[in-house]
């Protein structure tokens, strides 16, 4: 194993925290009542209410894959980017399903959230490959 740069650690935390306040706000939904959802505006009801099944299941994958693979990245696991993979594939599959089949438009400030999620998720995914090329995970 090879010594990883300064920044590698530091960053690999803070991809556990974004993971778990995904993990968190994951729960948070997923807890909803109808009370909670009859609180919401129109727009905010229709995306809940339009997402398939498996577009949430979709969304466990991304934030608990994410969370698992930050905690490999921590530790210099290998096998910290076959999780960060699937969290990537938990975005995409849960995007789809919100954005490209819901049929409603969740407005700016969702869909700048969202990309920024994705990025995340890429840049996790480029940072584990990088990180098993240089030796800095086994």
């Amino acid at each position: 194993m090879e010594k990883a740069p300064k920044w590698y650690l530091p960053i690999s935390v803070f991809a556990l925290l974004w993971n778990l306040i995904g993990c968190a706000a994951y729960l948070s939904d997923v807890m909803l009542t109808k009370e909670d959802i009859a609180a919401m505006d129109a727009v905010q009801q229709a995306l809940y209410n339009s997402r398939p099944l498996w577009a949430v299941a979709a969304t466990a994958v991304a934030v608990w894959c994410g969370a698992a693979g930050s905690i490999g990245l921590i530790a210099r696991k290998r096998w910290a980017a076959l999780l960060l993979e699937l969290s990537l594939a938990g975005v995409i599959v849960q995007d789809i399903g919100l954005f490209l089949l819901s049929g409603v438009n969740p407005g700016t400030a969702v869909l700048a959230m969202q990309g920024f999620v994705l990025l995340v998720a890429i840049g996790l995914v480029v940072l584990s490959r990088k990180a098993i090329a240089r030796r800095w995970i086994v």
